[in-house]
């Protein structure tokens, strides 16, 4: 199992990154770089790939709607190719308020344009010409929407690799059939792993029925808060905030997918309740209402044995990156977490 962790985009991004190379040392295999509407994550990437040796990089993850199909393809090339083959291309929908309220872009067919994304992306990494004819791209341009100049063009560079990693975030359904027909990798969020087959156990068995068999097994990434020892129990109250933010405030009523997500689990009346004292404003109360059973279930915070027990139960349910956040006073302590847990995770 791999251990990755997911690296703050919201400050202090330079001292973080400073850090990095000590974590590669006691074992950090990989690091994800979001970027939301903040900071864009492509120009971390390339600063984290000149700052380490051998510690995989990924975007974690890039919206399928601010970037063209070529774009991603070519930003993915770039990157793969500063860092001497470790990129990993982390694509998402994200969500209609980010989308349509800081990119200006109408969020529509999600599900169709990252498929139409993928293909394009691959195409370009083998250097063919790019001429795609789908429903929602059309590469080159047709001459009657444009001056009718455009022609079909390959990659100038040769990649270092044909085919880059690519990780589909995805809760919905049919995004995760989608990401387990087509990506390398799938990345979900608020990971309960005895929910996993229950949750989407019948999506990912769809999309592995048509998995071509050269993509190999579908790498499954889990997150998880991390603190090891018997009087810790009390850092679970800092994932309160996050998961109010995202069951209550990451989409309007009827649109939030990770809502929907915590009602699969089980939690429908408190989802209910936490999205109308959310979007009312009352995000303390929102917070207190998040259940203490769900906050322990997607964490690793509790004594040795515990941790132990749930890397085992995710190890279980088919998880093989183990995307860690530990929390530690200080940085020496931070990297004492990351070895135990590669330690325990073998």
């Amino acid at each position: 199992m791999r251990i990755g962790m997911a690296l703050n985009y919201s400050g202090g991004f330079k001292e973080t990154v400073a850090e990095l190379a000590d974590y590669e040392r006691a074992g950090l295999d990989i690091v994800f770089v979001a970027e939301a509407y903040s900071f864009d994550a492509v120009s971390q990437l390339g600063y984290i790939a000149a700052k380490t040796e051998r510690l995989e990089i990924a975007s974690g993850i890039l919206p399928i709607y601010s970037r063209t199909p070529t774009l991603l393809a070519m930003t993915a090339a770039g990157l793969d190719y500063v860092s001497d083959g470790r990129f990993t291309l982390g694509l998402g929908a994200s969500g209609p308020q980010v989308i349509e309220g800081f990119h200006g872009v109408p969020y529509t067919a999600p599900l169709a344009r990252t498929r139409e994304v993928i293909e394009i992306c691959r195409k370009v990494w083998r250097r063919e010409r790019v001429e795609h004819a789908g429903r929602h791209y059309t590469v080159p341009l047709p001459p009657d929407q444009g001056t009718g100049l455009g022609k079909a063009l390959k990659l100038i560079n040769h990649p270092v690799r044909p085919r880059i990693p690519i990780v589909l975030a995805a809760i919905g359904p049919k995004n995760v059939e989608l990401a387990a027909e087509l990506a390398e990798g799938w990345e979900p969020i608020f990971y309960v792993p005895e929910k996993a087959g229950e949750v989407w156990g019948a999506s990912l068995a769809a999309g592995a029925a048509k998995r071509d068999p050269e993509l190999g097994p579908l790498d499954v990434i889990a997150q998880a808060s991390l603190a090891i020892g018997d009087d810790v129990a009390g850092l679970l109250e800092l994932g309160r905030p996050m998961a109010a933010l995202y069951i209550g405030g990451m989409g309007a009523k009827g649109k939030n997918f990770y809502n929907d997500l915590a009602r699969r689990y089980g939690y429908e009346k408190e989802a209910e309740q936490i999205q109308d004292l959310y979007l009312r404003g009352e995000k303390d109360a929102a917070a207190a209402l998040v259940p203490a059973e769900l906050l322990e279930k997607m964490s690793l915070i509790g004594s040795e044995g515990f941790v132990r027990d749930r890397v085992q139960a995710l190890r279980e349910s088919g998880v093989t990156t183990l995307n860690v956040t530990p929390f530690g006073r200080t940085h020496e302590d931070r990297m004492r977490l990351i070895e135990k847990i590669k330690d325990i995770a073998g």
